[in-house]
């Protein structure tokens, strides 16, 4: 059954901007995570179950309307969702099935789970807060394409920092050779011009500089293009282009669980080094993140400021300031916490 939720009493975000962002899809967990046993995980500051069932997955509130029991200490049995309080069954559309206690008495209309959205796709489980929502979670063709070997990023990411914050150091090019010195093969730190447009849900940036991995044979003298997708609030897609042909493409996907606490969810996709260990690519990404998380969870103020006076803003800084202007047209606030 859907539902149509309120702001949660212990929200750290504004009221206009928790409304706003619950209209979109956010990740909450990888589908390899979703086995046997329901999870618990928080959105928007919203206390969320998300489980399995044949029919695909499924996410609600995580409390059961009898007692306020958590759903994700219970367990999945066939198509239904048990309830660790008193076994109360549940099937995929919310409707109780069973009362052990009474199994021959009328099921109460309120005894039922309100269903929030959830689908998987990029090998990532994604929901959204608001029944009436018509967006749809962000696409990432190369998980289904055959040509990429598809590496999640494990464990999950958890970054004292907002959402908006991590996504815009994602995306800006100005930074590589200050934060990862030792990570990607780059001395010179001027950007050279490069293109913004809008997008389908987002915009598009591209960039093409000498930024390499510290490492590769001539990296220091190929030119690696690089081409963001940005799709609104907070995940970005980049497709590195390498000198010879092949591709490196990153899923990086923040989950706003608070305010200020966000959840990574990163996926690596590449068409070349199929042989190669998996584990060298998770490693090298956790490096990286690594050093942009050290930065991103010393800067004040936390929240992102869309508004563009109040932060200086310069031509390499392109990207950030139009990422920031369509944050403000889904309808974010001067200072949005998330």
């Amino acid at each position: 059954m859907p539902v149509t939720i309120s702001i949660p009493r212990e929200s750290t975000f504004p009221g206009s901007d928790w409304t706003a962002l619950s209209r979109h899809w956010h990740p909450v967990a990888f589908c390899h995570e979703l086995c046997a046993a329901p999870i618990g995980v928080r959105l928007l500051d919203v206390r969320v179950v998300v489980w399995r069932t044949p029919d695909g997955v499924r996410a609600a509130p995580d409390l059961c309307q009898h007692r306020g029991a958590s759903l994700s200490q219970g367990r999945v049995s066939g198509r239904d969702i048990v309830c660790p309080y008193h076994g109360y069954a549940f099937d995929p559309s919310g409707r109780c099935t069973h009362i052990p206690s009474q199994p021959d008495a009328l099921v109460p209309r309120k005894l039922c789970l309100n269903l929030f959205g959830c689908r998987e796709q990029g090998g990532i489980v994604w929901v959204c807060l608001d029944p009436e929502s018509t967006e749809t979670p962000p696409e990432f063709p190369e998980a289904v394409d055959p040509a990429f070997q598809v590496v999640p990023v494990t464990p999950v990411i958890e970054w004292q920092a907002s959402a908006g914050r991590q996504v815009e150091s994602f995306c800006d090019v100005a930074h590589f050779a200050f934060v990862h010195p030792q990570t990607f093969a780059v001395k010179d730190p001027v950007v050279p011009r490069y293109e913004v447009r809008p997008g389908d849900r987002g915009l598009v940036a591209e960039f093409e500089s000498h930024v390499g991995n510290v490492g590769d044979a001539g990296a220091e003298r190929f030119r690696w293009r690089r081409v963001y997708h940005l799709h609104l609030p907070f995940t970005a897609r980049l497709v590195v282009h390498f000198p010879g042909g092949g591709r490196l493409v990153i899923l990086n996907a923040a989950s706003p669980v608070s305010a200020r606490l966000t959840r990574l969810f990163a996926v690596v996709a590449r068409d070349f080094d199929h042989d190669k260990p998996v584990s060298d690519i998770v490693a090298f990404q956790h490096r990286v993140y690594g050093e942009d998380r050290a930065i991103v969870e010393g800067q004040h103020p936390e929240e992102l400021p869309v508004d563009l006076h109040d932060e200086v803003h310069l031509r390499a800084d392109r990207t950030s300031v139009e990422y920031r202007r369509l944050l403000a047209r889904i309808g974010l606030g001067r200072h949005f916490t998330s």
